[in-house]
């Protein structure tokens, strides 16, 4: 018997596109960011990863995950 294989997602990240390139560049450089969410609310830290989904924002010290389509924009 297998073990059961997790379900992958249907979604990939385009790494062609200017923005999500873009957003690498800031996880690699480790650049401090203000990210504004569409409810107003504002984290500023550094991006540590993404994925298809979410953000990784590290704010002092602590790790915030940002679903992407609560992002208003990366400043």
């Amino acid at each position: 018997m297998s073990a059961p294989q997790s379900a992958k997602s249907n979604i990939t990240i385009n790494v062609t596109l200017p923005s999500v390139r873009h957003i690498h560049t800031l996880i690699r450089t480790q650049a401090p960011v203000e990210v504004k969410l569409v409810t107003g609310d504002q984290v500023r830290g550094r991006l540590l990863w993404m994925d298809d989904h979410c953000v990784c924002v590290e704010e002092s010290g602590a790790k915030v995950v940002l679903w992407q389509q609560a992002i208003a924009y990366i400043r």
